[in-house]
Parts: structure tokens; sequence; C-alpha cells
């Protein structure tokens, strides 16, 4: 064993963090790395999967460095991860095949029009708790498959390797001994039976994809394997705690109980609530996930996802120019007694959970001669809390938990104005993290399970770090009089009216 450290790796969309931390939760350092991203063509997203894995040994090292420590001192390594970009490698050598194709790429939309047509929809539904998209990794492991030149037939004689970026790092790490995933992860593929825990032979068929090039499935508080000795390391180092990012966010913010729910809010916002044993199939198109696996007990979450969160402020910066720097924003809204019924429906893509209208297309509703630039800023931050309630409140319904207080991390938290707001809005108590890489956390607090440093949950609830609390602070009729504004603006830019 080392001496009570743990490295935590953060493998994002844009790029890596890394952290040692002690076992009472402090950061000791940190460091980040960005890597490429490649837009080959329209709606096309791709990675360089040994770039992301060089930037991890880098850090590795360069953080490991910066806390003054050895690399034989780290007790653990854990993986949190986007969880839908996939991979696919050469098991003799290692190289990949092609590049990552990432969550956000589209270049296989049309096949998910097929399977609608052939009502594979509802089959889907049912076994992976998950909607047909294209953005899960069954579609980029299909496609490489298909038109990758030597690719199947590298599959048929068993020479290929396929998984999301979490197996990719542990292969890696262990020196190609171990092709495994975890729960999390293996939920986002668009392959994996939530109920049996297996990949799914029926859905495997209708895909075209050989189950042989798929890692194996484990649990997140799993041993997955060691670091090889030698290849970088002076020590082999045990690999534990995997879990895709939006589950390592629940667990880092320790919504342990069914009904606890967290929203991280960034460039978008992901809601999620922890289903404890229920696995509840939404019928508003929300995702039914595997939260978190612990002693071989499953935890269940339904995720409602909003496609613009923070990302409709930065569009009122860059594309209005209505204010220069984002620390002018909070004065800006709060020099206004209310919105004076000014809207901004952020659905610059669509609008996400829980209406799913991929043509609606944004909109400022209730502009007068007297609106300046304040209302817009306004209502921006405003639209954030709107849309959450949108998802609080069918996640209510359907899941049957009241959900009274609110766990928030990511970018807006740093706007006290969007965190009252959002308190007002859905009348609960808001809190805070003040550590904003969450789902290192959770992975974090998983390895120490996984190596026992912590016997249960309980343990890891008394090193909580520290928080803000929002409590609701407007009148239960100002309340719902901006709610109805909200709502009638929706209407105006959704397709089907």
């Amino acid at each position: 064993m080392g001496k009570g450290f743990i490295f935590s790796i953060d493998q994002g969309t844009t790029g890596t963090r890394a952290f040692v931390l002690d076992i009472e939760g402090n950061i000791i350092s940190s460091g980040s790395k960005v890597h490429n991203v490649y837009y080959p063509a329209l709606d096309w997203v791709e990675h360089d999967p040994v770039e992301i894995y060089e930037n991890v040994k880098f850090l590795l090292k360069y953080v490991t460095q910066l806390a003054k420590l050895n690399l034989g001192d780290i007790d653990v390594i854990s993986i949190t991860n986007q969880r839908a970009t996939a991979v696919l490698w050469d098991r003799q050598t290692g190289k990949p095949l092609y590049n990552a194709i990432v969550w956000q790429c589209r270049r296989n939309s049309e096949f998910c029009n097929q399977l609608k047509k052939i009502n594979f929809e509802k089959i889907l539904r049912d076994k992976t708790g998950l909607i047909i998209d294209s953005s899960y990794a069954a579609l980029k492991i299909k496609w490489i498959l298909d038109n990758v030149e030597g690719a199947r037939q590298k599959a048929k004689s068993g020479k290929l390797l396929a998984g999301t970026i979490d197996s990719w790092l542990i292969w890696n790490l262990t020196g190609g001994k171990v092709h495994a995933t975890d729960y999390t992860n293996a939920n986002s593929t668009l392959l994996f039976n939530i109920k049996n825990l297996q990949w799914d032979e029926e859905i495997l068929r209708v895909f075209n994809i050989p189950s042989n090039i798929l890692p194996e499935l484990k649990p997140s508080d799993t041993i997955f394997g060691k670091t090889k000795k030698n290849i970088f390391f002076s020590s082999e180092i045990p690999i534990s705690g995997i879990l895709g990012d939006a589950h390592g966010a629940l667990f880092g913010e320790q919504c342990f109980s069914a009904g606890m729910a967290k929203a991280t809010l960034g460039t978008g916002s992901s809601v999620m609530i922890n289903t404890g044993n229920n696995l509840i199939t939404s019928k508003k198109g929300f995702t039914t996930l595997i939260a978190w696996s612990i002693g071989g007990r499953i935890n269940y979450a339904l995720e409602g996802a909003i496609t613009c969160a923070g990302d409709a402020l930065k569009w009122v910066k860059d594309n209005l120019g209505l204010f220069n720097s984002f620390d002018e924003v909070e004065d800006m809204a709060n020099s206004l007694k209310d919105n004076e019924g000014v809207y901004l429906v952020p659905a610059f893509s669509g609008l996400g959970a829980p209406y799913w209208d991929t043509y609606a297309r944004a909109a400022i509703v209730g502009l007068s001669k007297k609106s300046s630039r304040e209302n817009i800023v306004r209502a921006a931050l405003e639209s954030t809390a709107y849309q959450i309630r949108d998802v609080i409140e069918i996640m209510r319904t359907e899941s049957g938990f009241k959900i009274n207080e609110l766990m928030v991390h990511g970018g807006l938290t740093k706007i006290n104005f969007v965190m009252q707001f959002i308190s007002d809005m859905l009348n609960i108590r808001l809190e805070k993290s003040m550590i904003k890489d969450m789902s290192a956390i959770g992975s974090f607090y998983m390895a120490g399970l996984g190596i026992g440093i912590w016997k249960s949950i309980e343990d890891i609830k008394k090193i909580r770090g520290e928080s803000q609390k929002f409590y609701p602070n407007i009148s239960h009729e100002t309340r719902e009089k901006y709610y109805r504004g909200w709502k009638e603006a929706v209407k105006i830019v959704l397709t089907d009216n």
C-alpha cells in the first residue's frame, strides 16, 4: 500500500484533469491537459485516443511530483470519464484502428432512423433504459466496423478490442492485461442490459457487433487490475473507482439515498435523481441508468438532459455583445426588481428534457421599448432555473420522491443570482459544493471503497467538504407568475404547436 493518497483521473470531452487527494478529501495537487478535437466532416467529432493516454501518463507523473510524492505513495488510481466516446484497437499492437469517435458525433443518425422504422425503440428502452440516439457508443463501434478496412475481419479473428475511454485507459495502464469496464460506462453504449447486467445478445445481433470485442463487465468498486510495473511506474498500483462522469458527480455529491438529486450546471445540464433499487422507466423521455454498483448492490437513477444552460449566457456575451466579462452579470441581473416579462428560451439546438423537440429554435419573448440589455442577461440566467424546474417536476411525478433539496455544481454555480433563482423556482433548498470537480471526487470516493480505505458509505459521509446553501425567498404567487410566463414562452418555440 501507499501512504494514504489517491490519484483521480477525470477524462473529459475537451481535456483531462488529474488530482492527488488525501483520505480526508483534500486536493493536494492538480493539473490538466487539453487534447485536440477533430471535425473531419459536418457533425463528425473525433479524438486521438493515443494523445489522451499520453496526456494521462504525463499528468500521473506531473501531479504526483507537484504533490512532492513518489508514484509508490499512491494507494489507488480512479477514473471518471466522458461516457459514450468509443475506441477500437488492435489487441496485439495496441494501436487504434481509427480515432475515438466522440459522443457528440452524429454520423450514424440514419441507422437510428432505421431502428425506429423496425420498431426497435421499445425493446432498447426496456432493456437499456435509453432512447435511440446517435450519441451512444454502439453507433460509434458499428460505424468503425462497417467503414474501416479490415475491422470486421480482425473482430472475427479475435484481434480486435472495443470500449469506452475508461476501458481504453485501463487496458493501457495494465499493459494490455485487463479489458474491462464498469456498469455505468457500459450503460452508455446502448448494448448493455440494465436488468441482467450483461451485454444483450439481441441488441448485438441488430447492431452486428460481436460480443468478443467488448470489455468484461464489473461493478464500480472492483479492483480492475494493477498498473504494469516498469511501463512508467516503479510499482504496481491498483485501479478502482471507475464511473461515468455524470454518475461520478452524483456519487461525489453524496446523493447516496433514494430521492436525492443533483444538477450539473455547465454548458448544458444533467439533472439526476437516485432512485435506489427502483428501476423506473420514464414516460417523458428521461433515461434510466445504473447510478453505480457497490458490493454487488445496484443503485438506479433517472437522468434528464438539458441541452443549453450556461451556453445561453455565453451566446448573449459572444453573439449579442451585451457584456464583456461574466463578472458583470450578477450586478446586471440584480439591477432589475423582476424579469419584467422577458424570457429567453435557449433552444439553439432544440429543447432537451422534458420537451425533446430537436427542431425547436431559440427566442427572446416579451420585449418592450423599456427593455434593456439587463433584461436579456437576466432572462438568460433565469432560463436554467426554469428548465431545471421542468425536469424536477416530472421527476417527482415519475419517481414518487418529493426531492426536497438539490445538490449543484459546475461553472454556473459561481453566479449566486442563478443559485438563488433555482431555489426560488423549485421552492427547495439548494446546496452548492465548493469543489467544482465533482466527478473526480465521486471516483475518488469509489476507489477508496474499492481498496478498503473506507468500509462503507457512512464513512464517506464524515468527510464531506464545505458547501453554501440557498433557501427559497419569494412568494408562491410570484414564483408561479414567473413560471407561467416561461411555459407560455416555450409554447411559442415548440414545433408541434
